[in-house]
């Protein structure tokens, strides 16, 4: 399951609506994939449509819709939002991560 933050709870509905989706029935669709500078990197992105082996999981009302591979490496993991002078953007916290880059972006197991 994933867990999501007040704030990330906030940016997640204002993009969303922004973006022509529906925060209460469409999903925010988190995924890992190869790549970045620590060899995984994490894929957000808003999604309407569900497949059969998907994981739906919903924290602070917002739904999260994971695919069957990425949901193990993100077992426990919150999603923050930082709106910093380092940069804005989406935080993953990720219990299972043993590196991550400098930037936050990518991570290794």
């Amino acid at each position: 399951m994933i867990k999501v933050s007040e704030t990330a709870k906030k940016k997640v509905v204002e993009l969303m609506t922004d973006d022509g989706f529906n925060p209460t029935n469409d999903f925010v669709r988190v995924g890992v994939k190869s790549g970045g500078c620590s060899g995984l990197s994490y894929d957000l992105k808003f999604d309407n449509t569900q497949a059969e082996e998907d994981k739906v999981f919903e924290d602070n009302g917002v739904k999260i819709i994971i695919d069957k591979k990425s949901f193990l490496y993100l077992i426990g993991t919150t999603l923050e939002y930082s709106g910093g002078l380092n940069g804005a953007g989406f935080v993953f916290n990720n219990p299972n991560a043993n590196r991550t880059c400098g930037c936050g972006e990518s991570f290794s197991l």
